[in-house]
């Protein structure tokens, strides 16, 4: 819990910066957070190197986890419908799309727009495509601040289906210091095969 109200405070902490311009804006280029992402990604790489055991880590790597993002992509999909049941005001695969992004909010927002704007105009297109920004953006947020509790209650897998995408760079280094070492190549592994699935399950359903 220590953790995450620390990393919400960072991040506070770092709007306000921005909105006061306290650092000036030639210090902080639009590479900065690659560079530092990069930057933790090695200390990652490096610290199960010097361990010794990143061959019986890569053994651990069970079946069982090969089916997380399976899982993930199914509990996604099943919550965004009765989101949309609930909710309403929108189609429900309107909703199964937004869910579709997975935390890849870059991606998701642009194909949304793309693939809506024909079926319901540009305006309520670039609307979609902002709540799907939105969505992912919050779903990243969520995941790195509320990982560890996430962790404690549901076990070691939870933070790396709540991160979604993100599981394999920006929550990497969470997941891996809330679930273990072992944890690093499932939620790799776990990135990947939902970075594949967010362009085919959001042209799917927005198309």
């Amino acid at each position: 819990m220590k953790g995450s109200i620390i990393v919400l405070c960072i991040f506070l902490a770092g709007i306000i910066i921005g909105i006061f311009g306290v650092v000036p804006e030639a210090w902080m280029p639009a590479e900065l957070s690659e560079w530092l992402l990069y930057a933790l990604v090695i200390q990652i790489g490096i610290s199960l190197g010097y361990g010794g055991n990143l061959g019986k880590i890569l053994r651990e790597v069970s079946l069982r986890s090969l089916l997380l993002p399976l899982c993930t992509i199914a509990g996604i999909l099943l919550f965004s419908a009765l989101a949309g049941m609930l909710l309403g005001g929108r189609g429900l695969r309107d909703y199964l799309a937004l869910g579709s992004g997975m935390g890849y909010y870059s991606l998701s927002s642009v194909l949304i727009v793309d693939l809506k704007s024909d079926s319901i105009g540009v305006q309520a297109a670039t609307q979609l495509g902002m709540l799907a920004l939105l969505v992912n953006i919050i779903r990243e947020m969520t995941a790195l601040v509320g990982g560890p509790w996430l962790a404690k209650v549901f076990g070691r897998y939870a933070p790396t289906a709540a991160a979604g995408v993100t599981s394999m760079d920006v929550t990497l280094p969470m997941i891996v210091r809330c679930g273990g070492q072992t944890m690093f190549p499932i939620a790799l592994m776990h990135g990947m095969v939902l970075e594949v699935s967010v362009p085919l399950l959001v042209t799917l359903f927005a198309g």
